[in-house]
């Protein structure tokens, strides 16, 4: 695909924006902008269909603009890759059109919203969980510093830690950080009106079962749609929810940043080193490693952001002793990045040892010159590796003489400005202590009640459980969760429990059958094992009977 035009990339480049390469011979796709309100009309309206039309014409897809909601079929949608809702308010589909959408969006297609589409559909459950969040009020247009939290994603690649910009800044009803992945903050000191403290999110990304969501809160000014910084956040949304470039949109938190700019407990051994600018580290000659020299870490999740220039060649050094060597071979394990080098020494490889699933690698990696996201999960010695938030190799250490469970991490540098890292950091992962939870103590819901039962822990449960139904617990999370065990009782057709992480769509971390126990005062335990590492809030999905109760939930243990 081309580029962005050369007056734009001259604009972003005499702004001190670092410029994202699009990638090349993408094949066409069509996006539908959706501009429909039913409450407060902007008037960049226009301005944004056609600022998505110069990104389309120059970007190799195709922008249809409609305010009929007759668009929302299952046809009618089928051929779209993304659908944008431009600042749309109000009530804007109806029931028919919402499962249209729905259904979209589940089998994969790709949301867009931006600025009022918060303003949107605030009696539709699935379009609250898509967007993100609702809005809740907004000061005077103002200019403000923009915080940028992931500078690997399309929509932020292209900007520096801090983003100075005027715009109309959205307070939101909810923090959605528990269920999406924040790109971009508002700092709050540097305007006035702000309503969320020092966690305000204002870009944001998610998986949404099958599909993708990018929100931007920005956009309400005409100028905005002019602005080429701007209209590359937005190509890079665009680019993300159609699925052309890949991001890791799980949800983050708890991690402690080893390299966001400073060098600091890093130490280089071998020839070579990085050069350190902008937050980004660029290799320099080699073959060397660039070791956190700070502290041994034993099971974690290391995440970091990696970009090769054309057929770069480089690595990710786990688990090596003290012995700072250039490259620590048979004292620890590299995780590869080369797109080209042979099955077991190519991107996503642990390098010699083990190659990676090349379906699964080949569908998540960015091309030369995009940024990538690597999770590297150590738990005990087993090493999983995840490009973009797909798991890409899987792999358990059996050689006596190497160990995954205590030892440093290192980059490797490997040739002149072949290979840029960003944003290194860890999350340390502990023990998860069982933790018991009443079934009624859910923090939010959808269908269920709290029903009565002498026989319950306290006397109440988690009732009146229908197919479809959730509830949500803020106060559990899903980190390292291993086992799910449920006192429950049904009198009624039974059921399954899906245990779910960050919200009712999220990733599935195991599921349980529920039998009739022969009344709702007559309890079973029934328990699982949970699969996948995520962060968030623990959220049971119930399925079953498509009408009628299904069972009840006395309490849970996470384990």
């Amino acid at each position: 695909m081309r580029s962005l035009p050369a007056l734009a990339a001259a604009v972003l480049l005499s702004a001190g924006v670092v410029m994202t390469p699009v990638a090349q011979a993408q094949a066409p796709y069509q996006v539908l902008v959706f501009s429909k309100t039913a409450g407060f009309r902007h008037d960049a309206i226009p301005a944004g269909i056609q600022a998505i039309r110069d990104l389309g014409a120059a970007n190799g897809f195709t922008v249809t603009a409609t305010e009929d909601a007759a668009a929302f079929t299952a046809t009618g949608l089928a051929k779209y890759s993304a659908v944008v809702f431009l600042s749309t308010t109000g009530d804007v589909l109806d029931g028919t059109q919402q499962t249209a959408f729905e259904s979209y969006v589940n089998g994969g297609g790709g949301f867009v919203g931006v600025h009022a589409a918060a303003d949107t559909e605030y009696d539709w459950p699935y379009y609250g969980q898509l967007v993100g969040a609702y809005f809740s009020s907004h000061p005077n247009i103002q200019q403000v510093n923009v915080k940028v939290e992931d500078r690997a994603h399309p929509a932020t690649a292209h900007l520096g830690p801090v983003w100075t910009r005027t715009d109309e800044l959205y307070n939101y009803r909810a923090n959605p950080r528990p269920n999406a992945h924040v790109l971009a903050t508002l700092d709050e000191s540097s305007y006035s009106g702000g309503t969320m403290g020092a966690d305000h999110p204002i870009a944001w990304c998610k998986a949404q079962s099958n599909g993708r969501a990018f929100y931007t809160g920005l956009g309400h000014t005409i100028e905005s749609y002019s602005d080429p910084v701007f209209r590359a956040h937005l190509l890079g949304g665009i680019r993300y929810a159609a699925g052309v470039s890949k991001a890791d949109c799980r949800p983050e938190t708890g991690y402690t940043g080893l390299y966001t700019g400073s060098t600091a407990g890093w130490s280089q051994a071998g020839p070579g080193g990085f050069g350190n600018a902008d937050g980004t580290l660029t290799s320099q000659g080699g073959p060397g490693n660039f070791w956190y020299s700070a502290k041994e870490f034993g099971s974690y999740s290391l995440k970091l952001d990696w970009k090769l220039t054309g057929d770069g060649d480089s690595g990710v050094h786990l688990g090596f002793p003290s012995s700072g060597a250039a490259q620590p071979g048979a004292g620890g394990y590299e995780i590869a990045i080369d797109a080209s080098a042979a099955a077991n020494a190519t991107t996503g490889a642990v390098y010699g040892v083990q190659a990676p699933d090349a379906t699964a690698r080949d569908a998540a990696l960015n091309p030369a010159g995009q940024w990538n996201t690597f999770e590297l999960l150590v738990e005990g010695e087993r090493l999983r590796v995840y490009l973009n938030g797909r798991q890409v190799n899987d792999f358990t250490n059996t050689d006596a003489a190497r160990s995954l469970r205590q030892g440093y991490i290192g980059l490797q540098n490997l040739g002149d400005g072949a290979t840029s890292f960003r944003n290194v950091r860890i999350k340390e992962l502990g023990v998860v202590t069982p933790t018991q939870v009443q079934g009624e103590a859910f923090t939010s819901s959808a269908g269920v009640q709290v029903a009565s039962h002498a026989t319950a822990v306290g006397g109440q449960t988690l009732g009146y459980i229908e197919n479809g139904d959730w509830a949500a617990y803020s106060q559990v999370s899903t980190t390292g969760a291993r086992t799910f065990t449920a006192r429950v009782s049904s009198g009624g057709a039974g059921g399954r429990i899906e245990v779910r992480s960050g919200s009712s769509t999220g990733t599935l971390l195991g599921s349980v059958a529920v039998v009739n126990t022969g009344g709702f005062d007559t309890f079973a335990t029934v328990s699982t094992a949970l699969t996948g590492t995520t962060t968030g809030q623990v959220v049971l999905v119930f399925t079953g009977a498509t009408s009628g109760g299904l069972f009840d939930v006395d309490h849970f243990t996470i384990g």
